[in-house]
């Protein structure tokens, strides 16, 4: 992922001011700041949600102001809040954006029983969304994002509100997914969770990146 001098006004207000970025392939990057930093708004930039009124933004060697579908194949997504159909069970929730997706059904059931083992949902895949858990439903829109093996994985507060049973299960299935070669982006306020999980960080302020580097250096106070 790279993001080149990202700006955004909403009306008076401006979300983004200049943003640059570089996230290494293989990373876990995390984005830091305070509610209203503009860590949300990046992401929605570079999934194609926010269209942005200056700068460029690069997924896996797209640039999405070209070829938005190529760089959306490359990606996974789950934001904040959520989006679920929440009167189909999870296994008819991934075989849905299977299809949606174009990808074969049986592949779809094959990768939908192995995200379930890791994620610790099997014994729960045949029953309705909507009587989830919270850190359940959080699970099952990370194995949706994961289902057609992404490259990169953008994940907006992941991890808020999730029970520590449901967070292991999570970075269990990051860990797995980082190993096999994909790069991971997630935003937090938290920058506890950021220290414990990430090599890679950009503290983002009043839209700007106002620190960023591999997580060591920024703790030894040097700023990149």
């Amino acid at each position: 992922l790279a993001i080149s001098g990202l700006t955004k006004w909403f009306g008076s207000t401006l979300a983004l001011d200049q943003l640059t970025l570089d996230v290494p392939t293989g990373s876990c990057f995390g984005l830091v700041g305070p509610n209203g930093s503009g860590k949300s708004t990046t992401l929605r930039s570079v999934i194609g949600l926010v269209r942005t009124d200056a700068g460029s933004i690069r997924v896996c060697g797209h640039d999405i102001a070209h070829d938005l579908q190529a760089a959306r194949a490359s990606m996974g997504v789950v934001l904040d809040p959520l989006q679920l159909f929440e009167r189909l069970t999870a296994r008819e929730f991934l075989a849905t954006m299977g299809e949606l997706r174009g990808m074969e059904r049986d592949v779809v059931a094959e990768r939908a029983d192995q995200l379930f083992a890791t994620l610790q949902l099997t014994d729960d895949a045949n029953r309705q969304i909507a009587g989830y858990s919270h850190g359940m439903r959080k699970k099952t829109a990370l194995a949706a994002a994961l289902l057609h093996r992404p490259r990169l994985l953008l994940l907006d507060e992941p991890f808020e509100g999730v029970d520590p049973v449901s967070a292991r299960a999570m970075r269990s299935m990051l860990d797995r997914f980082r190993a096999g070669g994909g790069t991971v982006v997630f935003s937090s306020h938290v920058m506890d969770l950021v220290e414990r999980l990430c090599d890679h960080v950009a503290v983002i302020h009043h839209g700007r990146v106002v620190a960023r580097g591999p997580i060591d250096a920024l703790r030894d106070g040097r700023r990149l």
